[in-house]
């Protein structure tokens, strides 16, 4: 579908106000007397508040409120439940959602008690050291299996246990099929905690205008329309009494889709006490405690197989630390549930999940939103039946991939977006094929191997396939106008973190219009702007939004081929679109430039024409009727150091398929965006917690992110199977860059001490863990011999 500009690598219309430091974020909103916000927040996992004393900080000068929950009054109450479970039949929940400030009882570690408001950040946090929080302290709520236990410490007093949620799917009859396979091979797999880390901390300005009853709030949201929405219900406004803005943000990566954050509710209501602006922006500190995180489920799966390979069935039982609360629901653990079955046939699925409240931080979505768990079970589970059963782990994926006859393909379960689990298109053998060849996968396994090995090297190659549902509902929408200078605006209610919207959706109009890139106005995460949407979450942006543009392109493109088809007196099928102009394929030199079209299409005397609409722009909205399913095989080369166990990249493949390509170039850089986080979490980050539910590693000196020196160049190729359930048959591919690494990685890890049976059940790992897993397992780190087998 590639055009003049849809499709094209054009660069990104946005880079040079980020580069230059002209781009508007929350931090750089000043604003003429605004006071400054800090939190006391709870130094216990698990405490009874016994009494708070704010004299002291209240006394000091330059402050001017202090609120405990008790100060809040009627606005003091638990928020909303983000998103319900779906229709699921077998399934039992229990809606906890966070609080405001913490009244009575604590659940964890950096949960807000008291909000102190003065005429700096430096007052305010002085003045929090002067609060006397007097607590009772309970015992922690911290190993998932642990918390299910009936003398376990109930987190929320009011439920008969920790017990978040209880689902069950199921297709087929795994436990018969299970009795006729040839093979069952059983693991239990570990998936730990990590967290976003984005290179922007969250952050909130309100200013209430007392006279003209208005509030204007500036938010580091990824949903800024519902933030509106909720937020004026909250304070007892109108909607349009409420202006949200998203500016520019450093990074989503998810955990800035939860609503409501305590900062978001309290901020816009301080600011409506004083009547003046207010500002909080979270420190990094904070951000390890405060801001959501994601990851943490030990799974119990076994797959059956026929004596050939072929996948009869799987089952999987396991568990899910939400946190504190579930504000979010069940997408996270749903996501894992469902993209287990990858891209496989598997005729015979059973899947059993429990949520766990525990005295942690909450757990919401993350690149990946649980996508990376099931991706790692499937991946794994297969890499053993191939080592057991002397298979070639290219071919045991082969052998099972779903074929594009089968498509669409009806997995038989429910789906995070309510509707059945049905994967739209896809052909994945492609892929394969491609990954296979551009990380030389032969080569390596008979010679590159063994004359590395006998050098004494420990390298290994890791290949593996996987599924991104993406692209989800409910809607988007979007407006083009042609201003009367000519120019393009274009307005949809998605805020922006990083995506390349204001250049992707400028393309998606450039194409149905004709005019360049850079003359479209791209207006994102503003309510004043755009009043309804959903926001930017679950690799959707494109998808829904980019189609909302495209129809609302070719609605403006029908009225200005109208308009000038009139004027020009010639048959509407004769007319092109060309730089900003209008003319007669045939006369040429008779050509309207959308400046005057404009002023034609909004005239200051004279009368419209009955049927007609004054201007030429037009609104329109896409929802789709499901989900859309990306794919692709992600390859890998490491080298271990056999005495320091740090682990080298030496090549890094992705192969990906996410339906019509709108920019290659900004395509390029969420694989490799998406690639690096997904490093991290398989090698460097985990969230370490004691057993007082105490977080070991809240800053950036000892929780450890990979750098330009960790992270390699990708090498991508990409094929297109457009899907079916949009015009513009794209897909997502915001997440798929982080998906797969883990698996990846184990394998590549596991093939470079393949001499030794290692077996990698868990991520993250680390250079520490890697030396346990492998004295573990041998004794001996000295390489032996190999064969060039390519399994």
């Amino acid at each position: 579908m590639s055009g003049k500009y849809f499709g094209q690598p054009i660069r990104r219309n946005e880079d040079a106000r980020l580069l230059t430091g002209k781009a508007l974020f929350t931090d750089d909103v000043h604003l003429p007397g605004m006071l400054h916000a800090a939190f006391v927040r709870s130094k216990h996992a698990h405490a009874r508040i016994n009494s708070i004393d704010v004299s002291r900080a209240a006394a000091l000068p330059g402050v001017h409120a202090v609120y405990t929950a008790a100060d809040l009054g009627d606005y003091w109450k638990p928020g909303p439940l983000l998103v319900p479970p779906p229709p699921i039949e077998r399934l039992t929940f229990h809606a906890r959602t966070q609080v405001p400030l913490a009244k009575d009882k604590i659940r964890h570690v950096g949960e807000p008690v008291v909000l102190i408001i003065a005429e700096s950040r430096y007052i305010a946090e002085d003045a929090a050291e002067l609060v006397r929080l007097d607590v009772e302290p309970l015992p922690a709520v911290v190993d998932m299996e642990e918390a299910l236990k009936e003398q376990a410490p109930r987190v929320h007093d009011d439920l008969s246990s920790n017990l978040a949620a209880h689902v069950i799917q199921e297709k087929g009859d795994y436990h018969r099929i299970a009795q006729q396979a040839d093979r069952i091979i059983k693991r239990r797999f570990i998936y730990d905690r990590g967290t976003a880390a984005a290179m922007e901390n969250r952050g909130v300005v309100a200013d209430w205008n007392g006279k003209n009853q208005f509030l204007t709030i500036w938010d580091t949201t990824q949903a800024p329309i519902p933030i509106r929405n909720g937020l004026a219900a909250m304070l007892g406004l109108s909607e349009s009494q409420v202006r949200v803005i998203a500016p520019f943000i450093g990074g989503g990566f998810g955990p800035k889709i939860m609503m409501f954050y305590p900062e978001e509710v309290l901020i816009p209501w301080v600011s409506m006490q004083l009547n003046c602006p207010v500002k909080w922006i979270e420190d990094r500190e904070e951000n390890f405690f405060a801001t959501t995180q994601e990851r943490g489920q030990i799974h119990e799966a076994e797959i059956a197989l026929s004596a050939d390979g072929t996948i009869l069935g799987i089952k999987d039982v396991f568990w899910h630390d939400t946190g504190a609360y579930d504000p979010y629901g069940l997408t996270v653990p749903i996501n894992s549930q469902c993209t287990l079955l990858g891209c496989y046939r598997i005729p015979n699925y059973y899947s059993e999940f429990k949520a766990v409240f525990t005295t942690k931080p909450i757990v919401t979505p993350y690149r990946g939103a649980g996508r990376q768990h099931g991706v790692f079970v499937m991946e794994r589970l297969l890499d053993f039946a191939a080592k057991e059963m002397n298979l070639n782990r290219v071919e045991i994926r082969r052998k099972n991939y779903l074929s594009p006859e089968e498509f669409p393909h009806d997995h038989q379960i429910i789906y995070q977006d309510f509707a059945p689990l049905v994967y739209d298109s896809g052909n994945y053998a492609p892929a394969l094929e491609k990954a296979v060849e551009m990380i030389d996968y032969h080569g390596f396994i008979r010679e590159e191997k063994p004359r590395l090995h006998a050098q004494g090297k420990r390298v290994g190659l890791g290949i593996v396939s996987y599924v991104e549902g993406a692209g989800i509902g409910p809607y988007e929408g979007a407006r083009v106008t042609v201003e009367a200078s000519g120019k393009v605006r274009l307005a949809t209610g998605v805020g922006t973190q990083g995506q390349g919207h204001f250049t992707a959706f400028a393309q998606v109009v450039a194409e149905q219009l004709g005019v360049d890139v850079c003359d479209i106005h791209v207006a994102t995460g503003d309510t004043g702007e755009f009043h309804w949407g959903t926001g930017t979450f679950a690799s959707r942006g494109a998808v829904v939004a980019g189609n909302a543009c495209h129809a609302a392109a070719q609605m403006v493109r029908k009225k200005i081929i109208a308009l000038a088809a009139r004027l020009l007196e010639v048959a509407p099928e004769e007319l092109v679109l060309e730089n900003g102009t209008v003319y007669p394929r045939q006369s040429p030199q008779k050509k309207l430039s959308f400046a005057e079209l404009a002023a034609q299409a909004n005239p200051l005397r004279g009368a419209v024409t009955p049927g007609t609409e004054p201007g030429l722009e037009a609104t329109a909205y896409f929802g789709p009727a499901r989900g859309c399913t990306a794919s692709g095989v992600h390859a890998m080369i490491v080298e271990v150091d056999p005495q320091t166990f740090l682990v080298d990249i030496k090549k890094y493949v992705v192969v990906h398929d996410c339906g019509t390509v709108i920019n290659p170039m900004i395509l390029e850089g969420q694989i490799q965006g998406g690639v690096a986080q997904g490093i991290g979490n398989a090698f460097y980050e985990q969230l370490c917690f004691d057993e007082n539910g105490q977080l070991l590693n809240a800053s950036f000196m000892d929780y450890l992110l990979p750098t330009a020196c960790e992270v390699p160049g990708v090498e991508s190729d990409h094929l297109e199977t457009p899907s079916p359930l949009n015009p513009l048959g794209v897909k997502g591919v915001g997440e798929a860059g982080a998906i797969p690494v883990g698996p990846a990685f184990a394998q590549a890890v596991e093939d470079a001490f393949s001499d030794t049976g290692l077996e990698i059940c868990e991520i993250p790992l680390s250079p520490g863990r890697l030396f346990e897993l492998v004295r573990q397992n041998t004794g001996e780190i000295k390489p032996q011999p190999i064969e060039a087998t390519e399994n």
